[in-house]
């Protein structure tokens, strides 16, 4: 989405007050500490090179060490980046050295990609719209094959998540995508709403090993699906708040089972850290303002890199912003090693 005027609140008392107010008020085996400051570094750094992206990169997703994915809302792209020293570029290889625009299951159209999550059933975006018809509302999720050459990639399978969402306008929708795998939730005892027990895979068969996380802009709540993989059917498992009021980006950290949720400069840079409580539901463990040394910009993408690059200092995380400012649109910053974040 491109950069609003609109101000929603600052990202500390009143982030705070609303985080408070979402917690359970029964006791949580999901910690329910609370913390404004930025856990990992202060400082940030410069994550790509001059004016590579222009503006528009929305969404990040570390498949590896070596490799992360970044989405472009307008047109559609979706970009293969790899390491070179402290930075990302996009790989050279295999048609990827501009990234590789998105279509959807038809063939056609112009997928706002707003969001990317790389996971063992492939790549997944999710969009808000199509800009061929950028005045409707469109909330999909689609996946990708991303193993061949082509310069442009179709879908393989495509989920209308509208008719389950509440309504919004065109540019109002989807703006983050995660995955969990079916382990961690099973082991948290995660609940399952529609059943009202406890989260059981095989209740959804075709699902793949794991659900989907797909955050709203509008109204800040997170979504939990179960996505047949063979495109088209879908089972919403649950929902819950983000602890923000608008939403940019899901990311799960596996190290510490947490779901961090990020907002924009509509809400000064905040974020928000979930876990599964002694309910079964997934409660706000803290909120944190951006670090002290990023400006407020207009960030929309958020990725944390596996815990296997942990140095001295922490891993890296880095963030997409959406307005490029200064000519850059990947900045870098840490989180701290190991189960220790709150």
């Amino acid at each position: 989405m491109p950069r609003s005027t609109r101000r929603i609140r600052p990202a500390s008392a009143i982030t705070l007050a609303a985080a408070l107010l979402l917690l359970p008020t029964t006791t949580a085996t999901a910690s329910t500490e609370v913390s404004t400051t930025w856990p990992g570094s202060s400082g940030i750094a410069d994550a790509d090179g001059s004016n590579v992206f222009g503006g528009n990169l929305s969404g990040l997703s570390f498949e590896s060490p070596s490799v992360l994915w970044a989405v472009k809302n307008g047109p559609g792209t979706l970009y293969r980046l790899v390491r070179n020293g402290t930075k990302w570029q996009p790989d050279t290889a295999n048609g990827w050295s501009s990234g590789k625009a998105l279509r959807y299951r038809t063939g056609k159209g112009d997928p706002d990609a707003e969001a990317v999550v790389a996971t063992p059933d492939g790549v997944f975006a999710a969009t808000e719209r199509d800009g061929d018809k950028n005045k409707v509302s469109a909330l999909k999720v689609l996946r990708y094959d991303v193993s061949g050459s082509a310069k442009s990639l179709t879908a393989k399978a495509e989920w209308d998540l509208t008719p389950d969402l509440p309504k919004v306008s065109a540019n109002d929708g989807l703006e983050a995508i995660s995955w969990i795998p079916d382990s961690v939730l099973t082991a948290k005892g995660f609940v399952d709403e529609r059943t009202k027990a406890p989260y059981s895979p095989g209740t959804y068969p075709g699902h793949g090993s794991g659900l989907y996380f797909a955050g709203l802009e509008s109204n800040g709540m997170i979504y939990a699906y179960a996505l047949d993989q063979a495109g088209g059917k879908y089972t919403r498992v649950a929902s819950f708040a983000s602890g923000l009021d608008s939403l940019m980006e899901l990311e799960f950290e596996a190290s510490t089972g947490k779901l961090w949720a990020v907002c924009d400069d509509n809400c000064g840079g905040a974020s928000a850290t979930l876990a599964v409580s002694a309910q079964g539901k997934f409660a706000v463990t803290a909120t944190f303002d951006r670090p002290g040394g990023m400006p407020d910009y207009n960030n929309e993408g958020f990725a944390i890199a596996p815990e296997s690059t942990c140095a001295t200092g922490g891993k890296q995380v880095i963030w997409a912003d959406d307005g490029s400012e200064g000519g850059h649109a990947l900045r870098a910053g840490t989180l701290p090693c190991g189960t220790s974040g709150k």
